[in-house]
């Protein structure tokens, strides 16, 4: 963990920068996967699967068969868990719906908004050395609220073509239509374009690495709607004297355990903060199964020292984490000024695993600087917000004259005389 103490501001920005991939190599090799992909459907997802996952399958869909095998082989307090942190996430979500408001703008003009469920939903779920089962409570519980009338999982398959039943059962629980065995870009690229196999969709959401996201960013530009960046994980944790040293420590490796592209960030008033921390950090460290991802995420971590309350929260908001921890004592009043994170832990107690798993908050959130201008997941994503207003005869004579008026001065004859004629037939009435 690189060391920085009281660094200049102007230094800020380049001390801040996360871990990336040449952009143009990543994009020409997605670009060319997903090329592939649109043209040659099936088997196309079938080659770079062979490739990619190292599997052979036939058929990449799940059968019904397969789902209750899962669903039996998940440990029944496994069960009893997601189960839990489902109603937890079902109780947040529903508390976002909106009722319709009517509003009458003026005598005879009445306009409102309805919140509609997009039909068609894609969602990718990361496996591989970590299987996100969690990722499928944080999109499938919002998506079934908003009323998706299709929900399409992508998740990897193992080397033996199974899909951790974990994924399955919460898939399960939470009303997904279809499962299919297809990881990384070219699961991107089925959902995107559609294949003889997998059904095209309006909208993806969900993580990944690198490849993913830069995928999900090609065909938005091919005019498929995304949730947003959602790249590797991210953490900053802002520690004082009032912290516990293992405590932030864990929150750390949290995040860097995710793999060797997560990006890692303490902020502490003092060195011996962070002297302690990091001595924590080589304890917990050595005792991780995944301690080779966390030790290659945490060489390109760094930690910043500084005292100053205003400064700090101006590296907050600068960085934009995916994830904010608050370790210290005016924790609240810090959380107030922060105008740019996914989503805030506040206090010693708020460790970051409970908003990926089971306090309610939704988990899919922005990264790589992205919190500056997105929002992380929420009901919202799932639905179009659609406009409707209804004028009465009154309505339209008290508003016409303002609308002739204005199309007139913008020389659109025709806008103007879609009121007159009305209007005009008004007179006779």
């Amino acid at each position: 963990m690189k060391i920085y103490n009281n660094p200049d501001r102007i230094d800020w920005p380049k001390i801040l920068e996360r871990p990336t991939f040449e952009s143009q190599s990543l994009e020409e090799k997605v670009s060319g996967i997903l090329k592939d992909i649109k043209t040659f459907g099936d088997v196309a997802v079938k080659r770079f699967t062979e490739q990619f996952d190292k599997v052979q399958l036939d058929n990449p869909k799940v059968e019904a068969d397969e789902i209750a095998e899962a669903v039996a082989n998940v440990p029944k307090a496994l069960k009893q868990a997601i189960r839990q942190a489902k109603s937890n996430i079902e109780a947040f979500h529903l508390s976002q719906k909106e009722p319709v408001q009517e509003i009458e703008t003026m005598p005879g003009v009445k306009c409102w908004r309805k919140s509609v469920g997009i039909d068609k939903v894609g969602l990718y779920i990361p496996g591989g050395t970590a299987p996100l089962f969690s990722t499928i409570l944080m999109l499938g519980v919002p998506a079934k609220i908003a009323g998706c009338k299709e929900i399409v999982l992508c998740t990897p398959p193992s080397k033996d073509g199974s899909v951790n039943p974990a994924i399955l059962f919460a898939a399960h629980l939470v009303g997904v239509t279809q499962i299919f065995k297809i990881g990384g870009v070219q699961a991107i690229g089925a959902m995107a374009y559609g294949t003889e196999t997998v059904p095209k969709v309006y909208k993806i959401f969900g993580p990944g690495n690198q490849y993913v996201t830069a995928a999900k960013q090609v065909v938005q530009r091919d005019g498929l709607a995304i949730d947003m960046p959602a790249g590797p994980s991210e953490v900053m944790v802002v520690a004082d004297s009032s912290a516990t040293p293992s405590f932030v420590a864990a929150d750390l490796l949290s995040q860097a355990e995710h793999g060797v592209d997560s990006s890692v960030v303490l902020v502490a008033t003092n060195e011996l903060v962070v002297k302690e921390i990091q001595i924590e950090l080589a304890k917990q460290l050595a005792a991780l199964p995944r301690k080779d991802f966390a030790a290659k995420a945490l060489e390109n971590s760094c930690a910043i020292i500084n005292d100053n309350v205003f400064d700090v929260v101006d590296i907050i908001n600068e960085y934009a984490p995916e994830h904010l921890i608050l370790s210290i004592e005016a924790a609240e009043g810090v959380a107030n000024d922060i105008t740019n994170a996914g989503s805030v832990f506040i206090g010693h107690y708020s460790p970051e695993s409970v908003g990926d798993y089971a306090s309610g908050t939704n988990h899919t959130l922005p990264t790589n600087g992205f919190a500056k201008a997105y929002s992380g997941v929420s009901l919202d994503s799932f639905c179009k917000k659609i406009t409707f207003q209804h004028l009465s005869k009154e309505g339209l004579q008290n508003i016409g004259p303002t609308v002739e008026l204005m199309a007139e001065a913008e020389a659109l004859m025709a806008h103007a005389r879609a009121v007159s004629i009305r209007l005009e037939s008004l007179k006779n009435v």
